[in-house]
């Protein structure tokens, strides 16, 4: 299966961003060193981002454009509704990623299984590098006073340095 991997972001006084590497892995071999992960959605107010089987979190992207068009850009109530769809549909349970989204008022990951987190510290990461660049942000927002997205630079820059499945390609998104 084709795996993407490293998505993180940052919600901060001065707006957020998401990040994510560009590397695109089938079993232990590199496919593509220069993907796009994240996404401007709802019209440039929501950023969005996905780890896991490519083929499925499109489809999932696809979903919760739905869903955010539907809720007119409630960012809570379309992750809501996505994983309740997500848990209950035949087709949507076997989809194996996790998406991270975001806007000025909240960060949230949705994961494969339908459940929803919803980031208290405002940081979202996702992905094999996900825990490092995690940790990276958590630090650097607590002892820097850089932008949020110096923050996920920073952050993708040492998850690739540790994680083997991400890369030094970055697309980083900013609202």
């Amino acid at each position: 299966m084709l795996r993407s991997t490293t998505i993180v972001g940052v919600r901060g006084a001065e707006g957020c961003a998401l990040g994510s590497d560009g590397q695109v892995t089938l079993g232990t071999t590199i496919i593509k060193h220069t993907s796009r992960k994240v996404r401007r959605m709802y019209n440039g107010e929501v950023l969005a981002g996905f780890a896991g089987g490519a083929a499925d979190a499109l489809a999932l992207f696809e979903k919760f454009d739905a869903k955010l068009t539907q809720y007119k850009g409630n960012l809570q109530r379309s992750a809501v509704e996505l994983a309740k769809e997500w848990r209950t549909d035949r087709y949507l349970r076997r989809l194996e990623a996790q998406l991270a989204v975001l806007n000025r008022q909240s960060a949230m990951i949705i994961s494969g299984d339908g459940e929803i987190v919803e980031c208290e510290d405002g940081v979202v990461a996702i992905g094999s590098g996900g825990p490092y660049a995690l940790a990276a942000c958590r630090a650097m927002m607590k002892h820097c006073d850089f932008s949020p997205r110096v923050v996920v630079e920073e952050a993708l820059k040492i998850a690739a340095s540790i994680c083997v499945y991400t890369n030094s390609e970055f697309y980083i998104e900013t609202l």
